[in-house]
């Protein structure tokens, strides 16, 4: 990523954080000059980076040891009006964003993507744990074929935090509460549309 050291977060626990809260990956990689890009959940597991796609996905060709693989996780974003700051300013875009690079290895034991559907769940549930997914499910035995299950173990964690770190506390302050607002807007907003549109 463009690397304005302001921006920059150091600290692998913050980066990885962003990935916790906001699961849902981007996961990108190239063969022959040519981008792969799939969406999908992924989550920690003993360190890797563990998620399932499906296995018609051409995807799948790339996601083992011979391709370099990116997972980029992004958190609140939105565009920053020059009128919520106290001193003069230009409009700006305020986001937060990890990407993880690494190696993926497909998991091929029937059992070990079992569980990994298994762990997956229970993370996502969390923290109310409504539903709870079974290893003895027969619907998982069902479903394994059809699922092309990996891991990324993950070489370099990167993290770019754009927060108005260059500004004075009170515009730091301002920056913060219309990251925040412009969310819960913005998602009630498009979400609303998009239902009146479909259905």
């Amino acid at each position: 990523m463009y690397p304005p050291k302001h921006h920059q977060d150091y600290n692998p626990e913050n980066i990885k954080e962003v990935a916790k809260i906001y699961p849902f990956a981007t996961i990108i990689s190239a063969k022959d000059n040519t981008p792969f890009i799939t969406h999908a959940p992924l989550i920690f597991h003993r360190e890797k980076l563990v998620g399932h796609i499906d296995r018609n996905n051409p995807h799948i060709g790339l996601l083992n040891e011979k391709y370099p693989v990116v997972a980029v996780f992004q958190g609140p974003q939105t565009y920053i009006s020059p009128s919520i700051y106290t001193s003069k300013q230009l409009p700006t875009w305020n986001y937060i964003i990890s990407n993880a690079t690494g190696i993926a290895r497909e998991i091929k034991d029937p059992a070990a993507i079992k569980e990994s559907m298994v762990i997956m769940t229970e993370y996502l549930e969390a923290p109310n744990n409504n539903f709870e997914l079974s290893m003895n499910d027969p619907r998982m035995d069902r479903l394994v074929p059809y699922i092309y299950c990996f891991e990324i173990e993950v070489k370099h964690w990167e993290g770019k935090f754009k927060l108005s770190q260059d500004k004075v506390p009170t515009d730091i302050e301002n920056a913060k509460k219309a990251l925040i607002e412009n969310n819960q807007k913005n998602i009630e907003s498009f979400v609303n549309q998009l239902f009146e549109k479909h259905f």
